[in-house]
C-alpha cells in the first residue's frame, strides 16, 4: 500500500525551571538525528553522491533517524550493505526510463529530492502496511529494505523479487502523484468507477477490486490513488502483465459488474492513462511501459 502523507508541525513555546547544584555540571548525551551527529564518509556516501546528488541533486539518507520517520512506531534502519543495490535499482528502474523518454530537464524538474530509507515495514493500527510515503513532492520514504534482494545479490530467488517490484510501485506510484498535482488527469478519469470508491478498501482483496473495475485493493480509496495505481501498475507489469490481470477478471463481483465490464472500466482507464501522458507531458506512455519492465525484467531474471 501506497500512503501519501502531508505532515503538519506547530511547535509551542515551553517554558521550562530547572534547579541544580552550581558545582553539578549538566551531562547531556549525544541524541542521533537531533543535530551533531557525524560520521566519516565512506564508499557508500560517495557512490550516493556522485550516481544521485551530483547529477539529479536527490539527497539519500539511510544513517538512523526516527524524526525522518514516524516517532510512534517501531522501525528499524536499513543494513549499510542494501544502500547501493537499493539505490541503483531505483536508478534503473525509474530514473533512466524516465530520462530516456522525457528528457533530463524533465526528471530533474519534477522529481523528488530526497529519499530516507528504513529497514522494516511500517505497520498501521487498522492491519495495513505502508511501504512507502511522501511529503510535498519532495520527500520519499522507502521501507521494508532489509529485505531487498535482487539476481546480483548472494542468497537471491525469484520468489525473493516481491520486494523490489513493490519497491518500484510505491516510487511510481509517488512519482504519479507529483505529476497529476502538477497538471491534474483528465476528469473523466473519476468518472469511470464513479459511486465505487470506499474508505473500507482494505477489505478488499486486489481480485475483488479488480472485479469492479479497479487495478488494486488499494486504488478503491479514492480517484487519485486509482490514477496512481493504475499508472505505477501499468508500468511494473508492463504490456503483457497489465493485460493478463485484465483477461484474468472472471465472474460477477458482489455489487453486480459483470467480468464484461470490469474489463471495459480498466480499458477505459489505460486509454486515460496513455492519452493523459501523450497530451500532457508529451510522453508515449507504452514506451515508457517497455523502458521500465525491461528494468525491472533485468533485475530479478
Amino acid at each position: 500500500m501506497r500512503i501519501r502523507k502531508a505532515a503538519l508541525f506547530i511547535t509551542l513555546p515551553l517554558l521550562i525551571i530547572l534547579s541544580c547544584r552550581k558545582e553539578d555540571p549538566l551531562k547531556v548525551d549525544d541524541i542521533p538525528g537531533l543535530g551533531g551527529d557525524t560520521w566519516v564518509k565512506g564508499p557508500i556516501d560517495q557512490w550516493l553522491y556522485d550516481t544521485l546528488t551530483v547529477p539529479f541533486n536527490i539527497a539519500t539518507k539511510y544513517k538512523w533517524d526516527q524524526f525522518e520517520l514516524e516517532v510512534n512506531k517501531t522501525i528499524v534502519p536499513p543494513k549499510e550493505e542494501k544502500i547501493i543495490p537499493v539505490m541503483r535499482t531505483v536508478k534503473k528502474m525509474w530514473i533512466d526510463p524516465y530520462i530516456a523518454q522525457a528528457g533530463e530537464l524533465f526528471f530533474k524538474k519534477y522529481s523528488p529530492k530526497f529519499f530516507v530509507l528504513a529497514g522494516s515495514a511500517s505497520w498501521n493500527l487498522d492491519g495495513s502496511i505502508t511501504l512507502g510515503t511522501a511529503e510535498g513532492g519532495r520527500k520519499v520514504v522507502l521501507y521494508l529494505l532489509n529485505d531487498f534482494l535482487n539476481k546480483g545479490m548472494p542468497g537471491y530467488q525469484l520468489k525473493d523479487s516481491s520486494v523490489l517490484k513493490e519497491m518500484a510501485h510505491v516510487i511510481h506510484h509517488e512519482f504519479t502523484h507529483i505529476l497529476d498535482q502538477t497538471i491534474r488527469r483528465q476528469i473523466e478519469f473519476d468518472k469511470v468507477t464513479a459511486g465505487f470508491y470506499t474508505s473500507d478498501w482494505i477489505n478488499n482483496s486486489d481480485a475483488t477490486a479488480r472485479n469492479d473495475g479497479f487495478v488494486t485493493a488499494y486504488a478503491l480509496s479514492q480517484p487519485g490513488e486509482d490514477f496512481a495505481e493504475m499508472v505505477s501498475m501499468m508500468l511494473i507489469e508492463g504490456k503483457s502483465g497489465f493485460d493478463n490481470i485484465v483477461n484474468g477478471i472472471t465472474g460477477t463481483s458482489v455489487r453486480g459488474t459483470t467480468a464484461a465490464e470490469a474489463k471495459a472500466k480498466l480499458r477505459q482507464k489505460e486509454t486515460l492513462v496513455v492519452s493523459y501522458f501523450r497530451d500532457s507531458w508529451g510522453i508515449d506512455f507504452y514506451s515508457l511501459q517497455t523502458r521500465v519492465r525491461t528494468a525491472i525484467v533485468n533485475e530479478i531474471y
